[in-house]
């Protein structure tokens, strides 16, 4: 019974919703390009600063990991 419910509930929030487009136009309402059609219309002008500077920032991320104990079958310890 609670499947049904639940996939009644996901079937009628689909058919409630609309759909997103496939394409985004060429430009918006004020014939401006998006950032990312801007980017892709002149690929040679990546910074790889920028790419290197956030490949760092993601690596730090792993200073943030604490190493547990834990093996897995237990809680660890607020």
């Amino acid at each position: 019974m609670r499947i049904r419910l639940t996939a009644a509930f996901v079937i009628a929030a689909a058919l409630a919703t609309t759909s997103a487009p496939a394409q985004v136009p060429a430009h918006n309402d004020t014939s401006q390009a998006t950032e990312t059609q801007e980017r892709l219309a002149h690929p040679g002008t990546m910074d790889l600063i920028w790419n290197l500077i956030g490949c760092l920032g993601l690596l730090g991320l792993t200073g943030l990991w604490r190493s547990s104990d834990n093996d897995g079958y237990t809680d660890d310890p607020i």
